[in-house]
Order: C-alpha cells, then structure tokens, then sequence
C-alpha cells in the first residue's frame, strides 16, 4: 500500500469543511468554556479516532445502525449538558469564583469522549470518510481524517478559551446553554424528520 499525500489532503480538507458548521464543533466550544480544554481535546480526539477506525473498517455498514435511536440519544446528552449550564449560569447572586470548573482528567475525558462518540454515530463525516477509504485506501484517508477532526476540535476549544477570558462566566454558561439546547431541538429535528 502507498502512501499518497493527495489522498491525505483530500481526506483532511473535504473532513474539515464538513466538520466545521457540525454540531460537535459547537458541543468543544462549550466544553472547552466550563471544562479544561486540553483534556476535553484528549476526550474529543478518542472519540474521533474511535469513529475514523470504524469508518474505514466498516465502511458502508455504518448506515445500517439505527440513526433514531442515536440521534435520540445524542438529543438527551445535549439537552442535559444544556439543563447544566443554564443551572449553573443563571444565577447573578452567585459570584465568579463560585462556580466551580470541571478539572479532573477522567470527568472531562469522559463527558467530552461520550458526548462527540454517540453524536457522530452515522454523522455525515463518518460516512465521507467510508466513502474516501473504499476510493482512496484506508490510511490515507484515516490520516486525513483524523486530523481534520482533532484541528477542529482544537480550533473550537481555542476559541472557547478566548471568549471565556474576555466575557463574564455566567454569560458564556447561558450561550452555551442556549447552543447546547439548541443543538439538542436540531437533533430531534433530524431524528424525526429522516
């Protein structure tokens, strides 16, 4: 097998492109506000990884799981991760130095490898990157891929950090509230109408 550096950089652009407007791009941004960022990036890229492996090994079978039942699942997850940082963010009587951050590696390892593993079950990334491995070969594209996946996570969670330090606390909690609940309504959206 070669190793074809266009078959790399197809992979990573097409990936990238497709993963930027993604819901889990947007599920970083708030993890990286309320938890440490570079444990939710080791949590995020797992679960890509995960996801690439499978993508390549399994190629087309990935679209006979049952997408209802992972978008519900990835509907609740969002809407919990939404009920915990409006609780968190909507009290003004609490001060900053009150709210705690999630620190500990294997809690934010955790909900971060969870959250991005169950919502890109049959995500439109993961079939693309089936697709290209069955054209272009399997590393190739796992290469591409993967690090298409783990820049975008990294981007998010950069711009995360940089919103947290110039906008109050409590105000990043209730955007990202407000996304998370908002990407939870978009998940039934597309539970139900596909």
């Amino acid at each position: 097998m070669t190793l074809d550096p266009l078959a790399i950089v197809t992979a990573f652009g097409l990936i990238f492109l497709a993963e930027l407007p993604d819901k889990t791009m947007f599920a970083s941004l708030a993890m990286g506000t309320r938890m440490r960022p570079l444990y939710v990036w080791f949590g995020t890229s797992t679960a890509f990884l995960v996801h690439v492996a499978l993508a390549v090994g399994a190629g087309s079978l990935i679209g006979l799981l049952p997408t209802m039942a992972v978008k519900l699942v990835s509907a609740a997850l969002f809407a919990f991760g939404a009920f915990a940082l409006l609780r968190n963010g909507g009290d003004d009587d609490e001060d900053e130095a009150g709210s705690k951050t999630v620190t500990g590696f294997w809690p934010v390892y955790g909900t971060a490898f969870m959250a991005v593993f169950i919502s890109e079950w049959g995500d439109l990334t993961q079939i693309t990157t089936a697709n290209l491995a069955a054209t272009n070969g399997w590393l190739p594209t796992a290469m591409g891929s993967a690090a298409a996946l783990m820049s975008v996570s990294a981007l998010a969670l950069l711009v995360g950090r940089f919103i947290a330090k110039r906008v109050p606390l409590k105000t990043v909690q209730r955007i990202g509230g407000i996304c998370m609940a908002a990407l939870a309504v978009w998940t039934l959206i597309e539970a139900f109408a596909g």
